[in-house]
């Protein structure tokens, strides 16, 4: 599925297809493993349709952030020099 048909849905639709891939997913490692599978693709396409499907879903929280102030660089200090005899 492309990342625009995705973007189309809403949040409960997304975890819906998250599931789905996820059960098509493991339906093809169990035909992988009976010798069943002729295709190898259906693995690709859902791993990637999941990936896509949670980056959207992970797109809508990050919009309000709640982070910490960043630190403040640490001072630098000058090396003593050393006093020559």
């Amino acid at each position: 599925m492309k990342t625009s048909e995705l973007r189309t849905k809403s949040k409960e639709e997304l975890r819906d297809i998250i599931l789905t891939s996820k059960k098509e997913q493991f339906n093809l490692r169990m035909q992988m493993a009976t010798g069943s599978l002729e295709n190898n693709q259906g693995f690709r396409e859902a791993r990637r349709t999941i990936a896509r499907a949670k980056t959207l879903l992970n797109e809508g929280t990050n919009d309000v952030k709640s982070v910490a102030p960043k630190k403040a660089p640490a001072k630098k200090t000058k090396a003593k020099e050393k006093k020559k005899d």
